[in-house]
C-alpha cells in the first residue's frame, strides 16, 4: 500500500511545479525583477518548496523562459506561412506579438542570469522560422537582398522586443503595439 503514496507525491510535485512556473511565467512578466518570494507566494507555495524544485532564481526563470517558448510553439507553429511572403510575415507577426511581449519581459529577467548562449538555443526554433520566411520573401522579390538574412531576422527580434518594452514602460498603447510592429517591420523589411 505503500506504492501509491509515491505517485500522489509525485503528482502534487508536478502541479506545484507547474504552479510555481506559471507564478513565475506571470510575475517576471510584469515584473522582470520579481523575487522568488513574489513567486512562491503568487503560486501558493512556501520558499522551501519553491527551492526544492528549483535550486536557484536562475533555474526558476530558465524554466519560465523554457515554458513560454513552448507554450508559444504551439501557436506559431500553426500559423500559415504558405504563399506570399509578406502577407505570411503580417500573420506570423500579428499571431506572435502577446508572446513576444511575455518573453520580452522573461528576457530582461533572464539577463545575465541565464547565459547568453542558452537564450539563443532556447530561441532556436522561432529564429529558423523566422529565417527561412525572410529568405522566401527574398527569392520571391519581396523582401530586400541588399542585407543579410541573419540581420534582417535580428532587425525583426529587436523591433518585436523594443516594441514589448514601449509597451510595458507606457510609452506605447498595447492596443498599438500589433500595428507599429507590423509597419515597421515591413519598412525594414521591404526597403
Amino acid at each position: 500500500m505503500a506504492t501509491p503514496a509515491r505517485p500522489r507525491r509525485r503528482a502534487d510535485a508536478e502541479r506545484n511545479i507547474a504552479r510555481i512556473v506559471s507564478a513565475a511565467r506571470a510575475q517576471l512578466s510584469s515584473n522582470p525583477t520579481a523575487t522568488t518570494d513574489e513567486i512562491a507566494q503568487a503560486a501558493g507555495v512556501g520558499r522551501m518548496t519553491l527551492y526544492g524544485h528549483f535550486r536557484t532564481r536562475a533555474d526558476l526563470i530558465e524554466a519560465a523562459l523554457v515554458d513560454a517558448l513552448r507554450a508559444g510553439e504551439g501557436t506559431l507553429s500553426s500559423v500559415d506561412l504558405t504563399g506570399d511572403a509578406g502577407e505570411a510575415m503580417t500573420r506570423l507577426l500579428a499571431s506572435s506579438w502577446e508572446l513576444v511581449a511575455e518573453s520580452a519581459a522573461l528576457l530582461t529577467a533572464a539577463e545575465g542570469v541565464v547565459p547568453a548562449g542558452r537564450v539563443r538555443e532556447l530561441h532556436g526554433e522561432p529564429d529558423q522560422r523566422m529565417a527561412e520566411l525572410v529568405r522566401r520573401g527574398q527569392e520571391q522579390g519581396a523582401f530586400r537582398t541588399d542585407l543579410p538574412t541573419a540581420w534582417l531576422v535580428s532587425v525583426v527580434h529587436y523591433i518585436l522586443h523594443g516594441a514589448a518594452t514601449e509597451v510595458r514602460t507606457g510609452r506605447l498603447a498595447t492596443r498599438d503595439a500589433a500595428d507599429v510592429v507590423t509597419k515597421s517591420v515591413q519598412s525594414v523589411l521591404t526597403g
